[in-house]
């Protein structure tokens, strides 16, 4: 069985994290809108590639090189994809190591609208 594009997309997506920006700022649409739940430093809400390939990239800037992530699984259909995945890295001591899920409107095969959702309360006080 042939894996749906759009989890191909985002397995993409995950591959190059943390090592291509080029080939996650080609997956987004111009206009994405990436949302972080929460209070801390990485919440908020973030316009347009740009701004999401910077906010992707200041993990690893907030975490001294050490936020990863591993990917767990994709669902995938022509309209969505959600992604649960594991984060991990070092911040002010304190170590992260939390399942994460993305959930991600796909629109013309590229990402249009990203909402983060934190699995473990870990995620507010590493991010605090």
């Amino acid at each position: 069985m042939t894996e749906h594009p759009n989890a191909a997309l985002t397995r993409r997506v995950f591959e190059a994290f943390g090592r291509d920006p080029k080939v996650i700022a080609a997956a987004m649409d111009r206009d994405i809108v990436w949302r972080v739940p929460g209070g801390t430093i990485m919440s908020g809400v973030y316009r347009g590639t740009r701004a999401v390939v910077e906010f992707l990239q200041r993990t690893g800037l907030e975490t001294g090189g050490t936020y990863g992530s591993s990917l767990q699984t994709v669902l995938a259909n022509d309209q969505w994809a959600v992604a649960i995945y594991r984060a991990y890295g070092t911040r002010n001591g304190m170590e992260l190591d939390v399942d994460q899920a993305l959930v991600i409107r796909i629109e013309n095969g590229r990402w249009k609208e990203v909402t983060a959702v934190p699995l473990d309360a870990a995620f507010d006080a590493f991010w605090a």
